[in-house]
C-alpha cells in the first residue's frame, strides 16, 4: 500500500487523529499479522490489522477531595508522596479517583503537555507503587523537568524488597521491555521490534537468611535511567528475584510475601533541578506502614547491612 502505519490507523473508525493514532501504537494496540511495530512501519497488501480502541471516558475530568501528602511546593510545582493504591491518571477502568482529580480539587491549573487526562504529571508510578512524585504547575515546568528525565538527570530511587539472594552488591540491567504477545496487560523483556530500551541499575543494602516459608529476601536501592511501564517489577523478574508482594510478576506463598498484598517498592529519593532557580532539589520518603512492617519481621534474619545500606537505610530512617 506504500502507506505508514500511523496513517492507515487514523483512517479507522474511532480515530480522531494520526496523533491519535500513533498513541495507540505506542501503547501496543495496534497489531500487524499478530505483532506490535512501530508508527513508521509500511502497510504492505495482505497485511491483517487489528486496532483496539480503549472505550473512551463516562464524564468529564473532575476535581475529587482526596488526601494529598505535598513535602514541597512552590508556583511551579509540588513534590509529593502518593500513596499506594492510588492511580495516577485516568485511564480505562479508572476514570475518576486518580492522582489528577485530587490535582484538581487543589488547584485548576496545571501543566498540560501531557494531554488533558495527565494534567501537571511529569512521571508515573504505578498504582499499588508508593513515594516520591514530581508534578509540574505550569506548561514551562512540565517540559524543562521532562526534559531532565529525557536526558537522565532526574534521580529516581526506589526501595524494593525481592525474593532470594542477590550476591553481587551492585548490577545494571539492560534489557529492553515491550508488552507481552499473549497478554496485552503484561510487560516483559523482549526483542520484538515494538519493545524499547530500558535499564536499571541496583545497589545491595541488607541480605535476609532464607526461612521456613521463603528462599530468603535482598533489600535493593534500584535507579532508574529510563521510564519503562512496570519497569523494576519487570527488570527483577528477569534476574529471578521477583518483587515481595507483586500480584503480577511476583512469586510464593503469601507467607513467602508475609501477607503483602502490593508490590515492596516505594519511591524513596528524588533528585531534580528546580525549572526556574537552578537549585538542586533533594526529597527522600521513609517507608510506610505496610512496608515497614514486613522489614521489621524479617529484619532478625539480617546479614547485616552493606557499605551502602549504612548510607542509604541510615539516611532513611532520618526521613520518616
Amino acid at each position: 500500500m506504500g502507506m505508514r502505519l500511523d496513517a492507515f490507523v487514523a483512517t479507522c473508525d474511532g480515530v480522531v487523529s494520526r496523533s491519535a493514532a500513533a498513541k495507540l501504537i505506542e501503547q501496543d494496540e495496534v497489531l500487524v499479522n499478530g505483532r506490535s511495530y512501530p508508527k513508521r512501519y509500511m502497510v504492505k497488501a495482505g497485511d491483517q490489522i487489528e486496532v483496539d480502541i480503549p472505550p473512551s471516558r463516562s464524564s468529564e475530568l473532575i476535581a475529587q477531595d482526596i488526601p494529598l501528602d505535598i513535602r514541597y511546593e512552590d508556583d511551579e510545582l509540588i513534590v509529593l508522596s502518593k500513596q499506594a493504591g492510588l492511580v495516577v491518571h485516568p485511564a480505562q477502568g479508572h476514570w475518576s479517583g486518580t492522582l489528577v482529580n485530587a490535582l484538581l480539587a487543589h488547584q485548576k491549573e496545571w501543566g498540560t503537555k501531557q494531554g488533558e487526562d495527565r494534567l501537571g504529571i511529569v512521571h508515573r508510578l504505578d498504582k499499588d507503587t508508593s513515594g516520591l512524585m514530581l508534578v509540574a504547575k505550569t506548561d514551562e515546568a512540565q517540559v524543562k523537568l521532562q526534559n531532565q528525565i529525557r536526558l537522565r538527570e532526574i534521580d529516581r530511587r526506589y526501595l524494593c524488597l525481592v525474593h532470594g539472594w542477590i550476591a553481587p552488591d551492585s548490577g545494571t540491567i539492560d534489557a529492553p521491555i515491550g508488552r507481552d504477545q499473549r497478554d496485552r496487560l503484561l510487560m516483559r523483556v523482549t526483542d520484538t521490534k515494538s519493545s524499547r530500551g530500558a535499564i536499571t541499575t541496583f545497589r545491595v543494602l541488607e541480605r535476609f537468611e532464607a526461612g521456613r516459608f521463603d528462599n530468603g529476601f535482598t533489600l535493593v536501592e534500584c535507579k532508574l535511567f529510563t521510564g519503562r511501564t512496570h519497569q523494576i517489577r519487570v527488570h527483577m523478574d528477569y534476574i529471578h528475584h521477583p518483587v515481595v508482594g507483586d500480584q503480577v510478576y511476583g512469586r510464593g506463598t503469601d507467607r513467602a510475601n508475609h501477607d503483602l498484598k502490593r508490590q515492596f517498592l516505594h519511591s524513596h529519593y528524588l533528585e531534580f533541578t528546580h525549572p526556574s532557580t537552578g537549585e538542586t532539589m533533594r526529597f527522600t520518603d521513609g517507608l510506610p506502614a505496610d512496608l515497614q512492617a514486613v522489614y521489621k519481621a524479617i529484619e532478625i534474619d539480617s546479614t547485616g547491612k552493606t557499605e551502602a545500606g549504612e548510607e542509604v537505610l541510615s539516611f532513611e530512617e532520618s526521613s520518616r
